[in-house]
């Protein structure tokens, strides 16, 4: 069943929330620092520009609003596979934080 806009915003939101606690819960390094921010950016990124690409004022601005929603979605997952690879968190802390995620 598809998501309607409103569920999808609390979907995003939860998404930011649940990204700034694990990034707050990352062990205290430079690299984790590093990654961390970009994490914290683009994942905090993804809800915001979903919520204004419901304000779009033509279907090109929503669809390119949009498309900015997906780019930040996979940097988030490229930063995330980053942690992962490195050693820096495990595989289930980052499964954890996407469980909710269809």
């Amino acid at each position: 069943m598809p998501m309607d806009e409103q569920e999808f915003k609390r979907m995003t939101r939860k998404l930011a929330l649940d990204g700034i606690r694990f990034v707050e819960a990352l062990p205290r390094s430079q690299t984790n620092h590093v990654i961390g921010r970009q994490l914290l950016r683009s994942v905090t990124s993804v809800g915001a520009n979903y919520r204004a690409s419901c304000r779009g004022r033509s279907p090109e601005e929503i669809i390119a609003k949009l498309s900015i929603v997906e780019e930040e979605a996979d940097e988030t997952l490229y930063w995330l596979e980053l942690l992962v690879d490195s050693g820096h968190v495990s595989q289930e802390s980052v499964a954890a934080l996407m469980r909710d995620w269809p």
